[in-house]
Order: structure tokens, then sequence, then C-alpha cells
């Protein structure tokens, strides 16, 4: 019978943990990266001017953050496939994370398809996509009714 002693132990244990902790740091999502998202989101990409609801002074509904809206623009000659509403991204709702990153770095949808215009087709690198959809799906998907 082989005898353990607390350091051999102390060893095996650490090697389970190093074997298992870069899988579990990649699936998970940090407060880093969903604080890179909102920045990038509210500063950045602007994305509230478009899929929050605006009240008759032009201020966003805090309570419909995110979560779509009619657009009050429209261009002079619109394309065929000119989208009259934004989507609810507000946790992404039917959108898997990995299609959400692959659309916010290609500009392409789940189904090889473009966002209708005036949505930009984004082209952004993995880390700040990934802090994005982070962020996003870290919100609530439905319309809390506060005003």
């Amino acid at each position: 019978m082989k005898i353990i002693t607390l350091s051999s132990l102390a060893i095996l244990i650490l090697l389970s943990l190093v074997r298992i902790a870069p899988t579990f740091a990649a699936s998970s999502t940090t407060a880093a990266q969903i604080t890179r998202g909102k920045y990038l989101v509210e500063e950045v990409a602007k994305c509230e001017d478009c899929h929050t609801e605006h009240d008759e002074k032009g201020q966003p509904i805090p309570s419909k953050k995110l979560r779509g809206a009619i657009l009050p623009f429209k261009m002079f000659s619109q394309p065929p496939v000119w989208a009259d509403q934004s989507a609810n991204i507000a946790g992404l709702p039917g959108w898997k994370r990995e299609d959400a990153v692959r659309f916010l770095m290609t500009g392409l949808a789940y189904n090889n398809l473009p966002a209708r215009p005036p949505m930009p087709l984004y082209k952004l690198n993995r880390e700040d996509a990934e802090a994005i959809v982070a962020y996003l799906k870290s919100l609530s998907p439905i319309d809390q009714g506060k005003n």
C-alpha cells in the first residue's frame, strides 16, 4: 500500500486545479468583462441611441433601456431592407453567446446575413465582442414596467 504524505496530497490537488482552472476561466464571465462591455455599449457604440425608446423630449426612458424602439429617423431614399425598428438587445434573447460574438466580429448573424441598415456592420476584435455580449447577456430581457 502506498502512503501519501501531506505534501504529495497538496501537489495532487494543485495539479488537478491547474487542469480545471483554465476551463472554468474560459467559460465564465467576469465583472471586468461586463464593465468593459457596458462602457463599449454606452460610451463608444452608443447602442441606446437606436435600441432604447425615448420620451417626447428625446430623453431615453430608463426602464426601456436597450429593449428596442421604433427608429425616429428615415433616409430620403431608403434601401428595401431598412429596419423601421431596432431589436431588443437587453439579455440578447434568441442569441447564443458565440453567435452574438461572431455577429459583432464579422457583421454577419447566425444565418450568415448582415444586419439591416441602419445597423452598422461592426468588425470588433474578439475581446471587445465578448465584453459587449457579456454585458448585454447580464441585462434582464424583460421590460420591468418602471418609468
